[in-house]
């Protein structure tokens, strides 16, 4: 593990936490004054930054309908977060109802937190799994009892890769991660680049900095190599605003949100 990630052995308030701040970048209500004051710092490297968050949630929402509608049925969204709205399940199972999703998250105090809002959602699980241990995640009894590796799986990685430093092989984590998964699974991303605007994003970089997990943007290359021999579905790996969206537009417009996305299929 990187030794600058702080652990989440105990609960502390005053310590920027992703998670939260992800979720105040949401309207959330699940966030303290020490997330609320970094997310602001980060707003003001990038005034665009809650655009792009929801631009981000907004594709996972498209892709996870998407997969549904093919047919998927099992879900695991490993660096989920906090629960919000439209979540994994509640889309996938407005299009199947008996949809399962394994939710997984490092930080105890977020799964803890997950649950209880989680309780009464049918179909789901929520457990504390680190994404540098994908074999942990892959074994896990709660996992195992939810999801059938028998059969296909969509694996969901959506702006959590960019929180893992290269020294914890990120391409090998994902190498593990997919080569567990059965013919017909899918792999939904998302990830940080500084592709588009350069100087942006070592702004938005040097702030998070100063949370529980420090970022790391990559190229276009190295993003696609994460999919591994996935086939990525049309329109490729693009920004994530023009993946299948529900209205026309231009790259141009898309270029401040600065988070690669694609879907790829096992052959």
């Amino acid at each position: 593990m990187a030794a600058d990630r702080q652990q989440p052995n105990g609960f502390d308030p005053n310590v920027p936490n992703i998670a939260r701040m992800y979720d105040y970048y949401l309207d959330g209500k699940d966030h303290y004054a020490a997330d609320r004051a970094r997310a602001d710092e980060a707003i003001a490297a990038d005034p665009t930054l809650v655009t792009l968050i929801r631009e981000n949630r907004a594709f996972l929402g498209r892709a996870v309908r998407y997969l549904a509608e093919q047919g998927i049925d099992q879900f695991l969204d490993i660096g989920t977060g906090l629960p919000t709205q439209q979540n994994v399940h509640q889309i996938a199972q407005s299009v199947n109802p008996a949809a399962r999703v394994a939710y997984v998250d490092y930080d105890g105090q977020v799964v803890a937190h997950g649950r209880a809002l989680l309780a009464a959602a049918e179909g789901t699980r929520m457990i504390v799994g680190d994404v540098r241990d994908p074999r942990a995640i892959l074994d896990d009894p709660e996992v195992r009892r939810l999801l059938d590796f028998g059969k296909p799986i969509a694996l969901l990685l959506v702006a959590t890769l960019h929180f893992i430093q290269d020294e914890d092989d990120p391409q090998g984590i994902m190498d593990e991660l997919r080569d567990a998964l059965p013919s017909g699974s899918h792999l939904v991303l998302t990830h940080a680049s500084a592709d588009g605007v350069p100087d942006v994003v070592a702004k938005v970089v040097e702030v998070y900095k100063r949370t529980n997990a420090p970022g790391t943007p990559r190229t276009e290359e190295q993003v696609t190599a994460l999919f591994g021999d996935f086939e990525l579905l049309d329109p490729g790996l693009v920004w994530a605003p023009l993946w299948r969206p529900e209205r026309s537009i231009t790259l141009e417009e898309a270029l401040p949100i600065w988070f690669y996305a694609g879907v790829g299929r096992k052959p």
